[in-house]
């Protein structure tokens, strides 16, 4: 063990490379491992001196099968206050919130981006982590900056006070994705006993001056690269400097290390004032135990059956190669080596000597083939084992949960809602874990909202003027609010189900719910209230209660406390004395006979317009007979008209036809009497050629 000496002890530049290059040591077995699963995730070529298996790549398609099942889409923040109290002021503060970060993963990419990569890395290496920084945009009348920022300092936070005609733009929080090597903490047992943690960041020479100054940054070597890209780097490709950040939650302090130049070039004093100090919330964790925080991967606990697979998969692979027509034949009948090669279906090979090839039995003697059943059976057992081993597999790492929950089109709805119930036993922690990162990172862009955005930053991201004209009232007070008071006042969290698909109605359904719970309270507690107007604020408050279990009733708690204000103020008026029951009585016998008048007055008016509209209607319904009989009469005869026209036609198509038959026959009956006279003359000449030939014949013979 190497001892401390005086200097290490009074420089920290000396003291945080110790503690870099024990972590190193401590974790070097651990990157080592995970090199090579990310190389079979690739599925990198082997060495050119190993035997090149036919793989079935089981770690990429688990990682592919998890990775949506855990995170797809990008996650709903939920703000709300930590009591539900009637505090209207805190109400539209958490909305104000809620929908700042809303702004954020919606208009800026990073976050999603980072999400996913951070969730690869822990199903590949299994730990992933993410870094979150506070990012204003500033500009001057005299030179406009562009903004970049490499590390996640702040120009507020810097001790230096901006200039006056210096103005912020617009600021973000944005999410930076950290690589599984340039992730680094403290040497401890569990998260909690963790005190440090860094990253590294690659800069440029540029980057140097712009973030340290000309002096110090100028002064940095730019002598590495990240390992990955060294492999990949061209002549013309330029080094980089490697700088730590290092979070020390003992000094409170974050510091900017160059163990190149063996000194530390930056320090703060807290730069972001956050509830747990570090910009980065736990690792997204694989499998830990209670003694160490290197992790193990997944594929670790599986590698054993993923390498059987992969046998499994050769072997297949060497059987399928093997199941062909191969065989021996005759070699005294080399037209046998044709048969196989040569024509098509029906094709007939010649055989020279035929009467010895058939003594030998034809072509069952002289031509004997492999047998291909042996070699398909054990074709067919390498794929059970192969199923087989890939359930083993599917068992350990909870696959099987999630084929278990997928469904059919043609099952019942029953049937699929067990299937997904069961389908999410295991895999609902990974869920809830992804969750809780995703939850945590949220709650550190929360507080980097709340203490660093400009209020006008606050309320244009947060969509205030989209708020009702009542709570919009409020905004002054609930910026205020979110600028002073302590972020933990606020529930921040995020649900495990709204970072996978989910069902589209799913959303329709809540409100639907939301709907029937409420007019069903409200059709039973409108007559409680008519007849006990003391039990209203009671009643107001249940409902209210309820209202509030709600997510989809967020947006309603406003109307809802006013209405419930203006309820209890108008129980809370004095009851004005019952009116004389015989005044009553009189007001409602004369009100009983203005109706009647009125109702026969409207009696009579009626009864004359239903006169007048039957007469109406009577006239109208001879007219429409008239002109019926006379489309009728006109159809008909055009109707005739069409019936003889067409009979006249298909007479003189008639003719024209058996015209052209007779015409045609006669020309096929001269046609035939020609030939036949041709013919004629042919036999003719031919007689008489031959009877010539013959009596020549008979003259030689004479001679």
């Amino acid at each position: 063990m190497a001892r401390t000496t005086a200097k290490e002890v009074n420089d920290p530049a000396q003291q945080w490379i110790k503690a870099i290059a024990g972590y190193d040591r401590e974790f070097n077995k651990w990157e080592k491992r995970v090199e090579k699963i990310i190389r079979r995730y690739r599925d990198d070529p082997q060495n050119s001196r190993g035997h090149n298996l036919a793989k079935f790549n089981i770690l990429w398609s688990n990682v592919q099968t998890a990775m949506p099942a855990v995170f797809s889409r990008l996650p709903q923040p939920d703000v709300s206050r930590r009591f539900k109290d009637n505090d209207p002021v805190g109400r539209v503060a958490a909305l104000i919130l809620e929908r700042a970060l809303d702004y954020e993963l919606d208009h800026y990419a990073d976050y999603r981006a980072t999400m996913e990569q951070t969730v690869l890395d822990r199903f590949l290496g299994g730990r992933g982590t993410s870094w979150v920084r506070y990012e204003p945009h500033i500009s001057t009348a005299e030179v406009p900056e562009d903004g970049l920022e490499v590390t996640e300092d702040t120009d507020e936070a810097d001790d230096d006070t901006p200039e006056d005609n210096e103005v912020i733009e617009y600021e973000c929080a944005p999410t930076d994705y950290v690589h599984w090597k340039d992730f680094g903490h403290t040497i401890a047992r569990t998260w909690e006993e963790v005190t440090a943690v860094w990253r590294r960041v690659y800069m440029s020479r540029e980057a140097l001056v712009e973030r340290f100054g000309e002096e110090v940054g100028g002064k940095v070597p730019l002598d590495t690269k990240p390992e990955d890209m060294k492999k990949s780097m061209g002549d013309g490709d330029m080094y980089e400097a490697a700088i730590y950040e290092i979070w020390d939650k003992t000094t409170n302090k974050a510091y900017w290390l160059s163990k190149s130049l063996g000194k530390i070039l930056d320090e703060k004093e807290d730069p972001l004032e956050l509830e747990n100090f570090w910009p980065c919330p736990k690792p997204l964790y694989a499998t830990l135990t209670n003694d160490s925080l290197i992790p193990t991967p997944d594929f670790a606990l599986y590698q054993d059956q993923a390498n059987t697979l992969d046998i499994i998969s050769d072997r297949i692979e060497g059987l399928i190669k093997a199941l062909q027509v191969k065989g021996v034949y005759d070699a005294s009948v080399p037209e046998l080596a044709r048969v196989f090669t040569e024509g098509e279906s029906g094709t007939m090979i010649p055989v020279k000597n035929w009467a010895a090839f058939a003594e030998k039995n034809g072509l069952k003697g002289a031509i004997n083939l492999i047998e291909l059943e042996p070699i398909y059976g054990a074709l067919q057992a390498c794929y059970a084992a192969a199923e087989e081993q890939k359930k083993q597999i599917y068992e350990i790492t909870g696959m099987a949960d999630i084929i278990r929950g997928s469904t059919e089109a043609g099952e019942t709805a029953t049937a699929q809602k067990l299937k997904g119930q069961y389908g999410s036993m295991r895999l609902r922690a990974m869920q809830l874990k992804v969750a809780q990162f995703a939850t945590e990172l949220l709650q550190i862009k929360a507080q980097i909202i709340c203490k660093h955005f400009q209020p006008n930053t606050i309320i244009k991201i947060g969509g205030c003027v989209e708020l009702s004209d009542s709570d919009q009232l409020l905004v002054p007070q609930a910026i205020k609010l979110l600028k002073d008071a302590d972020t933990s006042s606020f529930r921040i969290e995020v649900a495990a189900d709204s970072m996978v698909q989910m069902d589209e109605l799913q959303e329709k359904q809540d409100r639907i719910e939301f709907l029937t719970a409420s007019s069903q309270f409200l059709e039973k507690a409108l007559p409680v209230g008519q007849q006990s107007p003391e039990m209203v604020p009671l009643l107001m408050e249940m409902l209210k209660f309820g209202v509030t279990g709600f997510k989809v009733g967020k947006s309603l708690e406003g109307e809802f406390d006013s209405t419930a204000d203006k309820l209890k103020q108008a129980a809370a008026q004095p009851k004005q004395p019952p009116p004389n029951p015989d005044l009553i009585k009189i007001q409602a016998q004369t009100q009983a006979d203005q109706q009647q008048m009125q109702m026969n007055a409207q009696a009579k008016q009626q009864e004359a317009q239903i006169q007048m509209q039957l007469e109406q209607h009577k006239q109208e319904m001879q007219a429409q007979q008239i002109q019926h009989q006379n489309q009728v009469e006109a159809q008909r005869s055009q109707l005739q008209a069409q019936q003889d026209a067409q009979l006249e036609q298909i007479r003189m198509q008639n003719d024209a036809k058996l015209e052209t038959m007779r015409h045609n026959l006669e020309l096929m009956i001269a046609q035939m009497n020609n030939q036949a006279k041709v013919e004629v003359a042919e036999i003719a000449a031919k007689t008489t050629l031959q009877t010539a030939q013959i009596g020549a014949a008979q003259q030689g013979t004479q001679e």
